[in-house]
């Protein structure tokens, strides 16, 4: 039975307004028409007004073979259509093609506006699955590798284009099935299985030109510090051009400026300015509080004019790490995440709307959640922004998955250099969002320790370390669960998906004494001579949480289905979820409350995420069902979550 929709609390009607209001004053407006699909601006916290969203209908033909460029794709017309941003592999694209596609190629004509004289042409796109190559009127202009981050093409370097002018643009994705890459959720099988699921190919985000002046604001870095209340930004610009300045002026949503400064911006590649919020005006934001400072950047010339406009935004919160705390401006928070896979039904990783993702932060609001885990992908920068609106914790992942295989001495995981890469592209386009209050490069990396260096040590130590030069003011997970590589990580975890409450807590007792939970597993001293049957470094004492638990299997047409099945001595409906399938939707919630009792009533516990959002394809384990129809009482789960936390309210 559907639970009833029932009135929402008070509190979480107006924070959902809230979050409205700011959205139509920190929101650009559409470049295109609203029946475009994912029409908004796609990189909300760089706003320039001279763009246009490519989204829609582009040519397109799968390449099974890999060898389109031999046989001519480059230069003749496509055979089939697509609905750009959606993949090949989804229903919403028009295509619905699940086998495994080594290669797409898509084209489209475009023209640039012809009010963009004097501004160079980018044609960005926010992700392509897995190795992208460009073309404008034959001429390649760009390539990229990695699957969930954003790139550019300055469509200025072909020849004889300019304002007003059509172009023709081609791009070809590959996607080699058998190569390690960084996957996340998607199958290597032909079909998805347990916790993977269909896979993505070619465009799955949007596309869209922007006019750029050629004396560009590439980008901003803005670090927070509540201690002075103030904003470190850094402003990376394309060239140093005698006599110009940068100015920057925040504003609170609804206009009334209050702050302002300036600095030379001929000496500096990335001038530095720091922004001072005067104390009557300091807002801090936190989890449930989205306060935010609209920001204007502008660069001038010497005699004040302006050369280029970004709107932005910023949020005045800290994070904070002391023995077995994890605080946030300075409080003990407890972290109560969800796991968030982000697939929908029609469109996979693409979410099928802006609306998709206020959707699924409400529900998970509502069933007392505060933040995500964003899981086994780089999410639509959209998603973020609405995180920010909300005042939604968030941790920041990249997908990982990808890279299993066999190899001496359970060297099963073998990241590429490009994991690196792949991920500093990750963190360097979300760095500035608020929301995000830690960083998660890699997902159980299940491999031994033992006394030789292994192709993941060196990876995990690097990922680890190039987070932390990047973005010295978050946390870092060096790998949630599993594999814990880098000696006295910022934080440390475990997985556990031990269904019985009792049990439960009987495993994550050691924490008391130092010696929390870990995942491992015993093996063989003559098998492996070298290892301790261990995939971790030991625990340092560091801030710890249990970042996966629960995936209570349950869906009740399926309960139904397994009972009558059982009952005539066959097999029961096919799904998956952790441990034994649940009976009854009241067993859920007595489960639910069992095991998380276990973890709000730990005083050392800074937080838990619970697996999971959304049921995806054949995992039955959501708060809500595939279609984020209701399949729960929130109410009850949010009653639970609300308790009080020991962390919170002892010490």
């Amino acid at each position: 039975m559907t639970p009833p929709t029932p009135a929402l609390p008070e509190a979480l009607a107006a924070l959902f307004t809230r979050a409205d209001e700011l959205a139509a004053q920190l929101d650009a407006p559409l470049s295109a028409a609203p029946d475009v699909p994912r029409s908004e601006h796609p990189r909300p916290q760089l706003q320039r007004p001279t763009w246009l969203n490519l989204n829609g209908t582009w040519e397109f033909e799968i390449d099974r073979g890999d060898t389109g460029r031999e046989r001519g794709l480059l230069d003749r017309a496509l055979e089939d259509e697509i609905t750009v941003p959606f993949a090949p592999e989804t229903a919403a694209s028009g295509i619905g093609d699940r086998d495994f596609l080594e290669a797409v190629w898509y084209r489209r004509t475009l023209t640039i506006p012809a009010d963009w004289e004097g501004l160079r042409p980018i044609l960005r796109f926010e992700a392509v699955d897995q190795d992208a190559t460009v073309w404008a009127n034959g001429v390649e202009v760009a390539r990229h590798r990695g699957g969930f981050t954003p790139f550019a093409a300055d469509l200025s370097q072909v020849p004889d284009l300019g304002a007003g002018d059509e172009v023709s643009i081609v791009v070809r994705a590959r996607d080699p099935h058998d190569a390690p890459q960084a996957r996340g959720k998607q199958s290597t099988w032909f079909r998805p299985t347990h916790a993977n699921y269909h896979r993505t190919t070619g465009i799955w985000q949007s596309v869209w030109l922007e006019g750029v002046p050629a004396d560009e604001i590439r980008s901003l870095r803005i670090i927070p510090s509540l201690a002075a209340a103030s904003f470190a930004i850094d402003v990376p610009l394309s060239r140093s051009t005698p006599g110009t300045s940068l100015e920057i002026i925040a504003t609170v949503p609804g206009g009334e400026e209050i702050a302002r400064t300036s600095v030379r911006a001929d000496l500096d590649l990335a001038p530095h300015l720091a922004l001072t919020i005067p104390s009557e005006h300091v807002r801090v934001w936190g989890a449930g509080a989205p306060e935010l400072y609209a920001l204007q950047v502008r660069l001038l010339d010497a005699d004040g004019a302006v050369l280029d406009e970004v709107r932005s935004y910023a949020g005045l919160r800290s994070t904070s790490l002391n023995a077995h705390e994890y605080r946030l401006n300075g409080e003990k928070v407890f972290q109560r995440l969800v796991l968030d896979q982000g697939y929908w039904e029609e469109s996979f990783m693409t979410a099928p709307s802006d609306d998709a993702f206020t959707t699924d932060i409400r529900l998970a609001m509502e069933a007392g959640f505060n933040g995500a885990r964003l899981h086994q992908k780089v999410f639509d920068q959209r998603m973020l922004f609405w995180a920010d609106l909300h005042g939604y914790l968030t941790w920041g992942e990249f997908g990982d998955w990808g890279v299993s295989g066999l190899g001496p001495l359970g060297d099963n995981q073998q990241p590429t250099a490009s994991f690196i890469g792949q991920w500093i592209e990750a963190v360097a386009r979300d760095i500035n969002h608020p929301s995000i209050i830690g960083w998660c490069p890699l997902n159980e990396t299940h491999q031994i320790l033992h006394d030789r260096f292994t192709q993941l040590d060196t990876v995990t130590q690097a990922m680890y370390d190039a987070t932390k030069l990047a973005d010295p003011s978050r946390p870092v997970l060096d790998a949630s669960g599993y594999s814990h590589r880098v000696r006295g990580a910022d934080v440390y975890d475990s997985h556990s998906y031990e269904q019985d409450p009792e049990r439960f807590r009987a495993e994550q007792a050691g924490l008391a004494d130092g010696r929390p939970f870990a995942n491992r597993r015993d093996l063989a001293p003559d098998e492996y001579p070298f290892a301790d049957g261990e995939f971790s470094l030991p625990f340092a004492g560091q801030p710890y949480f249990v970042s996966e638990y629960g995936g209570i299997w349950w869906n009740e047409q399926e309960a139904k289905e397994a009972a009558e099945a059982a009952r005539a001595g066959s097999n029961a409906a096919e799904s998956w979820g952790y441990g034994q399938r649940i009976t009854s939707e009241e067993e859920l919630y007595e489960r639910f409350e069992g095991l998380t009792r276990v973890l709000l009533e730990d005083p050392l516990m800074f937080g838990y995420c619970y697996t999971q959002m959304t049921d995806v394809f054949q995992e039955k384990n959501g708060v809500v069902d595939f279609a984020r129809g209701r399949k729960l009482d929130l109410a009850r789960l949010r009653a639970v979550q609300e308790q009080p936390a020991a962390y919170e309210t002892e010490g």
